[in-house]
Formats: C-alpha cells, sequence, structure tokens
C-alpha cells in the first residue's frame, strides 16, 4: 500500500476549501483526517461538502482526540504563530498560509519550533509551484534573459478585504493580504534580498464602500532596491472591481520576460462593432492559480514522506513578513526604509 499523510485542516475558509479540494481530489499520498474551524457552521458546512468526518473546533482538541502527520493553516494571519508553534511541538508538520505571521519576532518563533521539533515548515507561496511561473524562474537561472535588473510584479483583487485583514493590528494591511505573493516573487526572481523600500498609499473607494479602518488604503506601489543591485516594484489594488490580476514583468540584461496576461481563457468573441472584441478574463484568485495551488499541496505531502525539506521555507515567509512591515513604516513615516531597519538576525529554518 502507498504510503500516505494523514493531513488535518485548520481553517475552513475560501483557502481552506481551496486546499481540501488539492488534497482530497489531486494528491492521492494525502488523506483528509480532520477540520478545525472555530465557527461551527462554517466547520460543518465544509466538512460536509468534502466528506470529512472529524469535526473539531480547536487544534487543541484534534490534537487531543484525532491522529495526523501535518496540519494546513489557513486562518487569519494572527492567529498563525500560535497554531504553527503548538502544531510543531506536537510533532506534527506545518503547511502555513501567507501572510506567515505578523511581526519578525513571531516568524522567528515559528521556525525555531519547527527546527527544534524536526519537523516541516512551508509556506503557501503557491506561485512558485504555478507552471508559468515556475518555468519563468527555470528559464532565468538558465541566462535566457541575462542578469535580471528590473522585476515588476502587481496583484489586483476585485473584492473588499473582511475588516480583520485591511485593519494595520490584525493583518498588516493590503500589503501584507494582498501583496505577500509579490514580496515574494520579486525576491524570489531577482534571486537577491530586498535592501530598502519606499511605498506610497492612497484611498481612493474606502468612503463610498463605509471603510473607516485607520491608515486604510485601497491603492499601494512599492519601489524596490535589492542587495544585488537589482530594482522592482508592486501594485497592489484592492477592491479593484474588474476581476483578479496577477502579472509580472522581468527586465534582464538580455531581455525581457512576461509571467501572466489578463485574458481567463483562450476565447475571443466579437458581435457588434460597438461592443468589440470580448474576452474572459480571471475571477478569482482560485481560478487564476488552480494549478500552483495542487502543486503546492503535493509538494508538501511529498517533502514530508521523502523527509526532504520544503522549497518554500520559513525564511521565505520571514522575508516577505519583513517587506511589509517595511513598506508600512515607509508609507506611514513618508520615507524610504531599509530593511535592517525592521530585520534583525537570521531565523534560518
Amino acid at each position: 500500500m502507498t504510503a500516505q499523510v494523514r493531513v488535518c485542516l485548520v481553517g475552513a475558509g475560501r483557502a481552506g476549501k481551496v486546499h481540501a479540494n488539492s488534497l482530497i481530489r489531486f494528491t492521492p499520498n494525502a488523506l483528509v483526517v480532520g477540520i478545525v474551524d472555530s465557527m461551527p457552521d462554517t466547520l460543518q458546512a465544509v466538512a460536509n461538502e468534502f466528506g470529512i468526518s472529524e469535526r473539531f473546533l480547536s487544534l487543541q482538541e484534534a490534537l487531543e482526540k484525532l491522529d495526523f502527520d501535518a496540519v494546513v493553516i489557513t486562518t487569519p494571519t494572527f492567529t498563525h504563530r500560535t497554531l504553527a508553534v503548538t502544531a510543531a511541538r506536537a510533532r506534527k508538520h506545518v503547511f502555513v498560509e501567507k501572510p506567515m505571521a505578523l511581526t519578525i519576532e513571531e516568524c522567528d518563533e515559528m521556525i525555531g519550533a519547527a527546527r527544534d521539533n524536526k519537523v516541516f515548515l512551508q509556506l503557501g507561496f503557491m506561485r512558485r509551484f504555478s507552471p508559468e511561473f515556475a518555468t519563468a524562474f527555470e528559464r532565468i537561472q538558465a541566462g535566457e534573459i541575462g542578469q535580471p535588473m528590473l522585476v515588476k510584479s502587481l496583484t489586483h483583487g476585485p473584492g473588499l478585504p473582511p475588516p480583520w485583514a485591511r485593519d494595520l493590528r490584525t493583518s498588516n494591511g493590503m500589503l501584507a493580504e494582498v501583496n505577500s505573493h509579490d514580496w515574494d516573487c520579486v525576491r524570489w526572481l531577482m534571486g537577491s534580498n530586498p535592501e530598502r523600500v519606499y511605498v506610497e498609499t492612497a484611498n481612493f473607494k474606502g468612503a463610498a464602500r463605509g471603510v473607516d479602518t485607520p491608515n486604510y488604503y485601497d491603492t499601494a506601489i512599492v519601489n524596490l532596491r535589492f542587495e544585488n543591485g537589482g530594482l522592482g516594484s508592486i501594485s497592489g489594488v484592492c477592491p479593484c472591481d474588474y476581476g483578479y490580476d496577477a502579472r509580472v514583468e522581468i527586465v534582464g540584461e538580455r531581455g525581457i520576460m512576461q509571467i501572466g496576461d489578463m485574458q481567463g481563457q483562450p476565447v475571443v468573441v466579437c458581435t457588434d462593432r460597438d461592443q468589440g472584441l470580448v474576452t474572459p478574463i480571471f475571477r478569482t484568485w482560485p481560478q487564476r492559480f488552480e494549478w500552483g495551488y495542487i502543486r503546492e499541496m503535493q509538494h508538501f505531502i511529498t517533502a514530508i514522506l521523502t523527509d526532504t525539506m520544503p522549497s518554500v521555507s520559513g525564511e521565505d515567509g520571514r522575508w516577505a513578513v519583513a517587506g511589509v512591515l517595511a513598506g508600512t513604516k515607509s508609507f506611514l513615516e513618508e520615507r524610504p526604509v531599509r530593511l535592517s531597519e525592521v530585520i534583525i538576525g537570521a531565523g534560518v529554518q
């Protein structure tokens, strides 16, 4: 019989459902044996949808009553540290969604707990596993466009984030909740850590939508300098209303590479001269990165079965959090901020 990793899902929201789908329908070596959520109605609905019989209102209850090997954490950011550390200390491998945590200290505690208890910690940076992003990375590594000089990444999301996700105190705001993948992508594709950031933000739509969260913004532009001298930018808009949009452009010494487009399907329709050409776009992030989510779960399970360190580590999550913290400090203080102002120590997994 093929070995299986017994997984307990922690969180039954949208991301939890995406990972449940990836594990149950696309990862034969994974067996989802339980699910945790503090909201009883949500817990029952998602458990019923995916046929998960063991249901718990807390991770502690699951640890006391259920035998499993790993957790997949998709709860709000401010809960990640406690859940990940609790699971690691119980000798469970940990997959945690982005953003990793709220502070560098929380990231270090999560990394340390995984290291000390000899379990793996993988971050949910699914773009690294999305076919077009993975192929682009390989071609950059092969030297096809030469040394990257400039990396530009954007994420524009269609919907207004929930109150906790747009509050700097519980999520670090949109730079974290919407743009964490961009922070990881630009560092990964440039092949260098960020050194300095400067961020401008604006609030165009908040008043009309009844948002009164302190320091709320729906639009951000980040300028970056990397340790190797490369430059970068991140564009964030949420809500953008038109759909889900995630694209990257890399300018190298010998050429340019573009990843992704706005066209959700290779279908173009023309019905009259007034309307012109019409093509579907991506409406949601699960649709845009379906195979990235599937492949990152498969990678996590394979890492456990083969006792091989996951390719996306706690250190990668830590750098993304550091970028967010430096970026937030930049727009609040209206100045460029060096990463050394917010990140101290190695924190290596």
